[in-house]
């Protein structure tokens, strides 16, 4: 459900709810299954809740304050799993997880995405527009930046749309990352 101004509000807010009822029910059962089968119900919940981002293709077109309210939902797996409450924090849990935050996952998702189209696995109607910036001067050769996947990031004319659309997001994440990563191989 994608929202007129575009902001997946109703969506965001039928999964958030959703995972908090399927959380509720999960809670209930706690003590009559097995710790493995418990932690497995709500680790596939947290994948649902993730899945919520990509299914839409949100990536990064949600504001920070959705991604807020699937990160409580991430955050309540995590509590639920260790038996905490809601005043305890939160960080040590997911850490022990190797569960990563809302946004931190779209941007892993973004990068991963990037990689399989610059390495041929994805889309071509993707991957074709994705342009890898050409070193012009040859005085740079010696640079290690010369052998850098750098990516072309095309202007836009709007912060809320052009900004958010896959290739120049993409780009601008993948531009971000160290050369260790954007120099890997399959």
């Amino acid at each position: 459900m994608i929202d007129s101004d575009v902001s997946m509000r109703s969506h965001v807010s039928r999964t958030v709810s959703g995972c908090f009822a399927t959380l509720r029910q999960i809670r209930g059962i706690r003590r009559s299954v097995s710790v493995s089968v418990f932690t497995t119900l709500v680790v596939s919940l947290d994948h649902h809740a993730a899945s919520a981002l990509r299914q839409r293709h949100a990536r990064r077109s949600i504001p920070e304050y959705q991604h807020r309210r699937l990160q409580s939902v991430l955050n309540a797996a995590a509590r639920l799993i260790y038996w905490k409450s809601r005043c305890q924090h939160v960080t040590p849990l997911l850490r022990e997880l190797h569960w990563l935050r809302s946004r931190e996952r779209v941007d892993f998702k973004l990068t991963v995405f990037i990689f399989r189209c610059l390495h041929g696995l994805a889309p071509r109607y993707l991957s074709d527009d994705i342009q890898v910036r050409r070193v012009a001067n040859t005085n740079r050769r010696r640079l290690r930046s010369s052998s850098s996947a750098l990516l072309t990031v095309r202007p836009t004319r709007l912060v809320t749309m052009g900004d958010r659309a896959f290739l120049v997001a993409g780009s601008r994440l993948w531009n971000s990352l160290p050369h260790e990563v954007t120099s890997a191989s399959i």
